[in-house]
């Protein structure tokens, strides 16, 4: 066998990179055709840990490279360049990895082991801000959240970044469009640091002064903001491209077209919550709820007071939905947003569907979130999608997103390169 003195895992290009990254893998000093198994591990921010390991079998001159060779089994199957990243699981159900401060990076720790015994480790280091990005903490009046600034000189597109319910603000993918060249605010709502902790009404308010205080920004370009949401977000990103100025480009992950949970504000106008009928909610085999049929149809006509009239705005729409999503019926609403445009003479937006993708589509290479305790139910609840389908959609919509900015918000040439 090969000695663990001889034996080394390599990450190529570099140990460190953006976490948007994929990285080559490459084990070498192995016997000819000897059987290894790698592993993965990932400790996040909670404290929560992530695994994934697979089977592998070294060439004829004791090499192994991820690129090129397949799994024989385990997490994953096949050849996976990234698999070992993609395909982690937690230790504790129902978790998604928690990354409270992007400015630092996630390590994750890769071992190659045969006969129970460690042959070699490396780590890599897996960054959301590049060097130079700063990391600004936000309490401006009610506003309260994270600003990311891309390094260079400005001024900079900017996007607002709503992530979903109340409490842990979720800055990676904020952190990650400030990489990218996009000045960034990951906005709480509520049931962060000094917020309230529940709410009983959202004022469309509070996101207009968000708009207003990245607008007044010296690092920011005074064209127009770009908004990124999903889930519950989803609406309220809708809401703000309807009825609020300077909205350029809004990006849609698996949210809603109705407004849901709580009645909306905005000046003299409220928008009530979408009705709910619980004997819709399912069992999975495995035990958790099944919630995705649980509202009622937006489009039916005691309803329709409840849609965010999306026909008064005047920016692009990028509408991305997941056809597993188990959260609720993401494409119908999707299409149902299109038809509407379409309806009135717009043809501002794309609608892209992934099939066997679930709610949660994060950033590339992030792991799977299948299942959660979700806020509104305050039980686990199914989120769906399969691992490798999963991946492979968030890879493709983050490209997506970062196209969708670049074309809208008058990204200027060549910074985009010159920042990875």
């Amino acid at each position: 066998m090969g000695s663990g003195d001889s034996v080394r895992v390599v990450i190529l290009p570099s140990s460190s990179c953006s976490y948007e990254d994929s990285v080559r893998i490459t084990v070498s000093g192995l016997e000819p055709r000897q059987r290894v198994e790698l592993r993965s591990l990932l400790q996040d921010d909670k404290g929560v840990v992530f695994r994934a390991a697979a089977r592998y079998q070294a060439d004829g001159s004791g090499k192994l490279d991820l690129s090129r060779h397949a799994s024989l089994g385990g997490s994953y199957t096949g050849v996976e360049p990234m698999g070992l990243f993609w395909s982690m699981e937690a230790d504790v159900p129902h978790s998604k990895v928690v990354k409270r401060d992007a400015s630092t990076p996630l390590f994750v720790h890769i071992e190659a082991s045969s006969g129970g015994k460690t042959l070699a480790q490396a780590t890599n280091e897996r960054h959301f801000a590049v060097q130079g990005v700063r990391r600004v903490p936000v309490r401006d009046g009610r506003i309260r959240g994270t600003l990311f600034i891309p390094p260079g000189e400005g001024p900079f597109p900017a996007v607002v970044d709503l992530y979903t319910l109340g409490g842990i603000l979720c800055e990676p993918r904020a952190a990650l469009l400030a990489s990218n060249g996009f000045v960034t605010l990951a906005l709480a709502l509520y049931g962060y640091q000094d917020m309230p902790r529940k709410v009983d009404k959202i004022e469309l308010e509070y996101f207009e002064e968000a708009l207003t205080f990245l607008q007044n920004l010296p690092e920011v370009k005074k064209t127009g903001v770009g908004i990124v949401s999903i889930s519950k977000s989803g609406e309220l990103a809708l809401a703000m491209a309807s009825f609020l100025p300077n909205v350029k480009a809004t990006a849609w992950i698996n949210g809603n077209i109705a407004n849901v949970l709580f009645p909306l504000h905005y000046k003299d106008i409220v928008l009530p919550p979408l009705s709910e009928n619980v004997e819709r909610i399912t069992t999975t085999a495995s035990g958790i709820l099944d919630i995705r049929d649980v509202l009622n149809d937006p489009m039916d006509k005691e309803n329709r007071s409840r849609v965010i009239p999306i026909e008064r705005a005047s920016c692009n729409f990028l509408f991305i939905a997941s056809e597993d999503d188990r959260n609720w019926n993401s494409v119908y609403y999707a299409e149902q947003a299109s038809k509407i445009l379409k309806a009135h003479g717009k043809t501002n937006y794309d609608v892209v569907t992934y099939p066997k993708a679930g709610h949660f589509l994060e950033i590339p290479y992030m792991p799977h979130y299948p299942s959660g305790i979700h806020a509104a139910v305050g039980q686990a609840v199914a989120f769906g999608g399969e691992p490798k389908a999963h991946a492979v959609a968030q890879v493709d919509t983050w490209k997506r997103l970062l196209e969708f900015f670049k074309k809208h918000l008058e990204f200027a040439d060549g910074r985009l390169k010159s920042l990875l």
